[in-house]
């Protein structure tokens, strides 16, 4: 039953990587990497590292987002391309 959960959440991953890459908006871009360290931190309590898992989710997706989205707030919005 657990590989089930690990499957879906490896699938999740990589979905909201491709999400992050692929969309125009930088805001939208830091949305999904924080939802990407999220399911980091899903995947690592499942495999029984929950330390990690919290630091992961402290880092990864609080503090890491913070200073995106405040870099983001002093420049343009979206992509250049």
């Amino acid at each position: 039953m657990i590989w089930g959960i690990e499957l879906t959440l490896y699938f999740l991953l990589v979905l909201t990587a491709v999400v992050a890459l692929e969309t125009r908006d930088l805001l939208a871009a830091v949305v999904a990497l924080g939802v990407f360290s999220v399911f980091t931190a899903l995947l690592l309590a499942v495999m029984g590292a929950v330390d990690v898992a919290f630091t992961e989710v402290v880092l990864g997706a609080g503090v890491t987002g913070v200073l995106l989205v405040a870099g983001i707030a002093r420049m343009d919005r979206s992509s250049v391309d």
